[in-house]
């Protein structure tokens, strides 16, 4: 995939889950929406995954590279391990009590988040390659 064109929609995707969140925010979406975090999760892990595939995509361009893939899901993942230990943190600040479903469906939704931007890499590789 051309790098310029995955900045491009990096940049957008950034921009757009900015603006969901302020809205979130405005609105109470995550009060009203039970499965709005399900959302942010996925965005996120889309987000991310696309950052590192990015990143990681500078050493060398790749068609078919599942090394690359791999390290990206590695690293996407470690991410959303941080980010649920913040949510920890945070919990144990404001004494609420742990959510497991909720940290699982978090780390699910990451994962899906990643494996799309996989796909959507390696398809967008892999068409370049046959349109040569």
């Amino acid at each position: 995939m051309n790098r310029k064109k995955l900045l491009k929609h990096l940049v957008f995707l950034m921009f757009f889950i900015f603006g969901l969140y302020i809205m979130s925010e405005r609105f109470y979406w995550y009060s009203l929406l039970w499965y709005f975090d399900m959302i942010m999760h996925f965005l996120g892990g889309l987000w991310v995954g696309m950052f590192f595939l990015y990143v990681f995509s500078i050493e060398k361009p790749v068609s078919k590279n599942t090394t690359l893939s791999l390290k990206v899901f590695l690293a996407t993942f470690l991410i959303g391990i941080l980010w649920e230990f913040y949510e920890l943190a945070l919990d144990m600040i404001s004494r609420t009590d742990f959510d497991f479903p909720d940290t699982f469906s978090d780390m699910l939704f990451d994962v899906l988040g990643v494996l799309l931007a996989t796909f959507y890499y390696l398809k967008g590789t892999i068409w370049m390659t046959r349109q040569k």
